[in-house]
């Protein structure tokens, strides 16, 4: 493990940052033991300058100690606004504003749905914006929930290995810097995590790769994790 990715908050908190005293205290922890750290926010993109100033907050957190994130992610998920038309100007604008504040050498990543649940239920998000993206963030982690889908290891990897091709289509980039997230591991069979430890292994092209969540990972898929080339990078 490298990274470890931290929420700071998302649009139905009161407080822009959750529990800063015990998040300076973790990122600081993390820091000392060799970790990189990576904040990530969920917007609801209903109240646009809210999300803005949550993202920023997260951005520019220090801890006590004075210590930063290593990079941001924004969780372009919610379809609390009903028109998938609105919510993609509005993602985009929130991006655009992320990236001007940032400027071009910040890391910034873009947490997204599964491409391939997204195929399978268009009115959820249809055009989605992949390439507008693409041309924001740094890398993609999308969020390739296959227990919500597929069952069995076939259909975990086949699910894995389509939602990577939709997304390097999707972009026109075939080498697109992703980070893949699988999960969720409170209701993944062992096999299934061993298909997916088999899809960051046959890819070749990960940035890297993530269960959700930490706290609901079995004692038995760590060692299937364990197995993984770590990338290099």
């Amino acid at each position: 493990m490298k990274t470890v990715y931290v929420q700071t908050g998302n649009y139905s908190q009161r407080d822009d940052i959750v529990r800063p005293d015990r998040l300076g205290a973790f990122v600081d922890a993390l820091h000392s033991n060799g970790l990189r750290v990576v904040a990530w926010y969920l917007p609801g993109f209903v109240r646009p300058a809210i999300d803005l100033r949550r993202s920023l907050a997260a951005i520019r957190f220090q801890t006590s100690g004075g210590g930063k994130f290593d990079g941001f992610a924004l969780d372009i998920e919610s379809a609390a606004v009903k028109r998938p038309a609105l919510r993609t100007r509005r993602v985009i604008a929130l991006s655009k504003q992320l990236r001007a504040a940032v400027g071009p050498g910040y890391t910034l990543g873009a947490i997204i749905p599964a491409p391939r649940g997204m195929e399978q239920v268009p009115a959820y998000w249809p055009n989605f914006p992949y390439a507008s993206l693409a041309r924001i963030y740094d890398v993609f982690l999308p969020m390739v929930y296959w227990t919500f889908s597929d069952k069995g290891p076939d259909g975990t990897y086949g699910y894995l290995t389509w939602s990577l091709a939709i997304l390097r289509n999707a972009t026109g980039n075939p080498r697109l810097p992703i980070h893949l997230v699988g999960g969720t591991t409170d209701k993944a069979r062992l096999t299934e995590v061993r298909a997916f430890a088999q899809v960051a292994h046959d890819d070749g092209h990960l940035e890297g790769w993530s269960l959700f969540d930490w706290f609901a990972t079995k004692a038995t898929v760590w060692p299937v994790l364990g197995g993984i080339p770590v990338p290099s990078s």
